[in-house]
């Protein structure tokens, strides 16, 4: 069976600015657009970034592991080695991070690496690996 494909529709303030950073950035396909809305192939997931400047922004932030993780977040979990790729093509880009590519939970159940970025309309994305899969979801 294949796995499911998410949908996630999230709003932005600058249509361009949104494709220069998920098309061009991160290198994701372009779908079908309109005058308010692009579509993208976000790591084989619908992500459509929608023209709404009223509803973008940051949101409030939560204590994870001893850094403040924005609450309002998305992204992928990819395997150990495209994570890295990632986190260097991004910091090689000059990218600000809200919290740098680092290991979270070392040594306890769910060890994993993450980082955290912000979009130009300002929605969190967060980048995870794990070495073991079966942590995914560790307790």
């Amino acid at each position: 069976m294949t796995a499911p494909v998410f949908h996630l529709a999230i709003p932005v303030d600058d249509l361009a600015k949104a494709e220069a950073f998920y098309g061009d950035l991160f290198g994701c396909e372009r779908g079908r657009r309109s005058e308010r809305w692009i579509d993208f192939n976000f790591f084989g997931h619908q992500l459509v970034v929608h023209l709404a400047p009223e509803e973008c922004g940051f949101t409030s932030k939560s204590e994870v592991d001893g850094k403040k993780v924005p609450v309002k977040h998305f992204g992928v979990v990819l395997d150990p080695a495209e994570w890295e790729k990632l986190a260097n093509l991004l910091k090689d880009a000059g990218t600000d991070f809200i919290i740098e590519p680092g290991i979270r939970f070392k040594g306890e159940a769910g060890e994993q690496g993450t980082f955290f970025l912000l979009d130009p309309a300002g929605n969190a994305l967060e980048f995870k690996c794990f070495k073991d899969m079966d942590q995914l979801f560790a307790a």
